[in-house]
């Protein structure tokens, strides 16, 4: 059954950005040269902005028990469940066989989306899961991303797939937001969706060993062609934490998902020197 807690706040998550670009305006005062051409200025990075307005009081992505969600959700999940068994049964889950249930995944970029994690668990070595999207705009359908099969993922591994990555695009079609996303917000959702717990912490968050982060700082990287890539160091993950990395088009399209263990060398204090042993001069004869 999923954890309906949150894993511990081990995550260190800091904004990173390749480059900048000074623009000279006209309120410079050095004056251009003569024939000289005003540089244009470089549009927004696409699919995200460089924003660290949302780290500041840190991300994660609420599990919520059924009792603990609102009514209408439940009704919402109660209406989807038709639904819902038909798409797992084309994966062969066995959603008609055993003891089911589910968390809710409270993603705030997605407002406009219900999701939830199914999991059956039947001891070690037999245990299911996958996740299901309800859309609530009127925009697509439910769909699900398998995860496990009686502990068997059904292709490859379901957060670096093709099939995850081609629901979660629809998933993003569908959404239609009001404004820009959050590069970390989205990274948080999707690997939620592709069944970990994932938790970012604040940057300055004092929860490394003498004040040093336990795991590779998060980032947002903008390539030159408009493209982005988005690293998401969760170090909650186990038995070692891992680094997603998340190669994003121009246009927003997911392209590309990594999943690599965080090597990150954990600070080892130095040992005291022992002090030093210093033998007596000894006196010359005669006192000289």
């Amino acid at each position: 059954m999923a954890r309906s807690t949150h894993l511990p706040l081990i995550a260190f998550l800091a904004l990173a950005v390749p480059y900048c670009c000074a623009q000279q305006t006209e309120s410079d005062s050095v004056p251009l040269p003569p024939h000289a051409k005003p540089v244009p200025e470089r549009p927004a990075p696409a699919p995200f902005p460089i924003d660290s307005s949302s780290l500041a009081k840190g991300l994660t992505i609420e599990v919520r028990t059924p009792d603990q969600m609102t009514e209408q959700d439940r009704l919402r999940e109660a209406d989807a469940e038709s639904s819902i068994a038909e798409r797992a049964g084309f994966e062969d889950l066995e959603f008609n066989a055993g003891k089911w249930s589910y968390r809710q995944l409270v993603c705030p970029d997605f407002p406009n989306h219900l999701f939830l994690r199914f999991t059956r668990d039947n001891g070690r070595g037999d245990q299911s899961m996958f996740s299901a999207s309800i859309p609530l705009n009127g925009e697509g359908h439910v769909r699900i991303i398998p995860i496990l099969r009686r502990s068997y993922s059904l292709f490859s591994p379901a957060p670096i797939n093709e099939i995850t990555i081609a629901a979660f695009n629809r998933i993003r079609n569908e959404e239609k937001p009001e404004g820009p996303p959050s590069w970390a917000a989205t990274a948080l959702c999707y690997a939620a969706l592709a069944g970990a717990n994932p938790v970012a912490v604040p940057y300055g968050d004092a929860s490394g060993v003498d004040g040093l982060p336990r795991g590779s700082a998060s980032s947002l990287v903008v390539e030159r062609n408009g493209s982005e890539v988005v690293r998401l160091a969760d170090a909650s993950a186990r038995p070692k934490p891992v680094v997603w990395t998340m190669m994003f088009s121009k246009k927003g399209r997911l392209m590309k998902v990594k999943r690599l263990n965080d090597e990150v060398i954990a600070p080892k204090p130095v040992p005291a020197a022992s002090p030093l042993h210093e033998n007596p001069v000894p006196q010359a004869a005669g006192g000289q």
